[in-house]
């Protein structure tokens, strides 16, 4: 055979393996993500950004409602169907981190430093000194409150550091009629115990719900509503959403929600609005904080480029996109700018405020029974809140049915 021969052939093989290696360099990942219609082009907007900076790379979002999203996880993931990249959420972490690759070895192969994170946020998407997740939004639960109404009552603004006594007078002197001064939603008995001091966990990490502290802490919050009548009772199994309502229409002048919230309810209101910490109790001020953020799964078959997509997501451009549409206060620092341009523009002393409640927070306290921890507060504190049972009962009652 010629040479020349031999050299054509030689080139074509070559060219052959050299097309099929470029064809395998493309990778379609899938992205699994909680939200709504009105959030998809939000996502794509963001799955492009990583195109864009790796062309041989696309991301395909697959959006559920936030209901189905943690009831379809568990199901996906024990079936193998789980997508690449995985939204996860702080307080879930506890139960899902095992279906998440670790992101240590990936920060060392390329020096990556997570202090760009707010720490807080940081911590919660760990589990036991690993870090499973990186953040795209965190925030504290703070109060909304109506400023109309405080000024018509001639009541003074919150202080960063106002008490409860300070709330309770505020709620008791707001309240009138069917117009309540504060409507309580299941996690303020979670959220607001702690900020007075109190623990629901004792030093093992397992749940102690009647200890003195706690029982102390949510009997105040209990009794703004069965003594002082300044918050109505919540349904059994309501969300957030009762809250936010009557808020949003004029009916409570207070509720407790997170940054997370703040443009859906301001665009709500046809009042003036501010936020304030959660009231302290006798020692200083202190709060938890949560957020989401995004992982890589396990049974991932692409995770180093899963990893290359992850940084984009969670990168300062996709922050910025997140933070300028009101969708999210970044967990990276240096964008949280832009959700202040936007979401909080004209809400009263919100970057006061969530200043003030990071250099105050603590650790958010999670186990893996967690979730059943929430679902019960939920049904069973309207039983104590209506006066079908006391307070110390119902905290019994919920401490027996975790698994211990």
């Amino acid at each position: 055979m010629k040479l020349s021969t031999v050299l054509a052939a030689a080139f074509l093989a070559s060219s052959a393996l050299v097309a099929t290696a470029h064809a395998q360099d493309k990778v379609n990942l899938t992205w699994q993500m909680w939200g709504d219609e009105k959030d998809t082009a939000l996502w794509t907007s963001l799955a492009d950004l990583v195109t864009a900076e790796y062309p041989n790379i696309t991301v395909t979002p697959q959006i559920s409602g936030w209901t189905d999203y943690w009831t379809r996880l568990p199901v996906l993931a024990s079936s193998g169907q789980i997508a690449d990249l995985v939204a996860m959420q702080s307080m879930r972490m506890p139960s899902f981190y095992s279906i998440l690759e670790p992101l240590d070895d990936h920060f060392a192969s390329d020096k990556f430093d997570t202090s760009v994170f707010e720490s807080s946020i940081i911590a919660g998407l760990g589990h036991d000194g690993k870090q499973y997740a990186l953040p795209y939004d965190v925030g504290p639960w703070m109060v909304f409150y109506n400023r109309d109404k405080f000024a018509a009552a001639g009541l003074a603004e919150p202080a960063l550091d106002w008490t409860f006594a300070d709330f309770k007078a505020a709620a008791d002197k707001l309240t009138e009629g069917e117009n309540y001064g504060y409507a309580n939603q299941a996690f303020d008995f979670i959220a607001g115990p702690v900020a007075l001091g109190a623990e629901y966990f004792n030093d093992d990490n397992q749940f102690d719900l009647t200890n003195a502290g706690y029982l102390g802490a949510v009997s105040q919050f209990v009794d703004l509503t069965t003594v002082d009548k300044a918050s109505p009772v919540f349904a059994s199994g309501a969300g957030a959403v009762t809250a936010s309502g009557r808020f949003a229409s004029g009916n409570a002048a207070m509720y407790i929600d997170g940054p997370w919230s703040l443009i859906s309810t301001q665009g709500a209101v046809d009042f003036k609005m501010g936020v304030a910490p959660l009231p302290r109790g006798e020692g200083p001020s202190r709060f938890i904080t949560a957020g989401s953020g995004w992982g890589i799964s396990a049974t991932s078959q692409h995770k180093e480029e899963a990893y290359k997509a992850l940084q984009i997501l969670t990168g300062p451009k996709a922050a910025e996109i997140l933070a300028s549409a009101g969708r999210a206060l970044p967990g990276r620092l240096a964008a949280q700018t832009y959700w202040y341009d936007v979401a909080a523009k004209d809400v009263s002393g919100t970057r006061e405020v969530l200043a003030y409640m990071f250099e105050h927070s603590t650790p958010f306290r999670l186990n893996q029974y967690w979730n059943e921890f929430e679902n019960l507060l939920t049904q069973y504190m309207p039983l104590a809140l209506n006066g079908d049972s006391t307070t110390e009962a119902v905290l019994a009652d919920i401490q027996n049915q975790l698994p211990f």
